[in-house]
């Protein structure tokens, strides 16, 4: 059996790097159940004979937080920092495929771009952890030779990824000013429609005073028309009237003449 103060110095290292091949190579676990097995070593396991075929007792183990940052440093970047590079290519990938759909119209939802833009956001958040925790440089250990040339074209990718940012938000600056206009003009055109409707219905059904006008017109024009009827009887029966009168008068004056006519000659007696 063997004893170390604490798995942080070098002796410690180099054996949580035994452990992970021995657990993912040779026993062949998961690599959700390596990580969780090397994290528990990591921060609470003390006689390790429990789940790895080293009998070491670690004297002082370190913990939540410390044991977290020595997991991180020696299993997530120590041998995760490809796969999850890759996937923040991915993403990238994603990314630029997003904004070049939508910068030559095929696709016309701003939810596809924002949400590579969210993929891309939270990869980069990974990579950032990961690369935070990066183990301290050691004289046994070579850090691969193109991890360097990786940094510097990821690098590279993220500022491509920034000036298409910089890109689209000029294109959405000018498609919300265009769609502004269009709502201005269609405001206007609706304005003009409900215009030409309200003339039609006006055309089409007469305004309610014309009605009432029309209608008082009619009345007035009944009015008069039975007043031109009795006018029209009032002189019938006046010209009635002097058709008697003279016929009276003239039947007068016959009878007048007929009685004075024997008074006149008394010789015809």
């Amino acid at each position: 059996m063997t004893q170390l103060e604490t798995l942080a110095n070098v002796q410690g290292r180099l054996l949580l790097q035994d452990i992970y091949r021995e657990l993912r190579y040779e026993r062949r676990l998961g690599t959700a159940q390596v990580l969780g097995t090397m994290w528990r070593i990591c921060t609470k396991e003390q006689e390790l004979i429990r789940t790895t075929r080293h009998d070491v007792v670690i004297l002082h183990p370190l913990g939540w937080m410390q044991g977290t940052a020595l997991w991180m440093q020696e299993v997530v970047n120590r041998f995760y920092y490809s796969a999850i590079n890759a996937w923040v290519y991915a993403g990238a990938a994603v990314l630029l495929l997003a904004v070049g759909l939508n910068r030559v119209g095929v696709i016309h939802q701003p939810a596809f771009v924002v949400g590579g833009i969210v993929l891309e956001a939270a990869l980069l958040l990974v990579l950032f952890v990961v690369m935070y925790y990066t183990p301290p440089e050691e004289p046994t250990r070579k850090e691969p030779a193109g991890e360097n040339e990786s940094t510097i074209e990821l690098l590279r990718e993220i500022g491509e990824i920034g000036r298409d940012y910089a890109a689209m938000a000029v294109q959405l600056e000018a498609i919300a000013a265009s769609l502004a206009e269009v709502v201005e003009k269609q405001e206007t055109m609706n304005a003009a429609v409900r215009d030409s409707v309200q003339s039609a219905v006006n055309a089409v059904a007469p305004n309610p005073t014309l009605m009432n006008s029309m209608e008082k017109t009619s009345a007035s024009l009944d009015q008069f028309a039975d007043s031109i009827n009795k006018l029209g009887s009032r002189l019938q029966a006046l010209e009635a009237q002097e058709v008697q009168r003279h016929v009276r008068a003239e039947l007068e004056r016959l009878l007048s003449r007929e009685i004075l006519k024997p008074t006149d000659n008394p010789e015809t007696h």
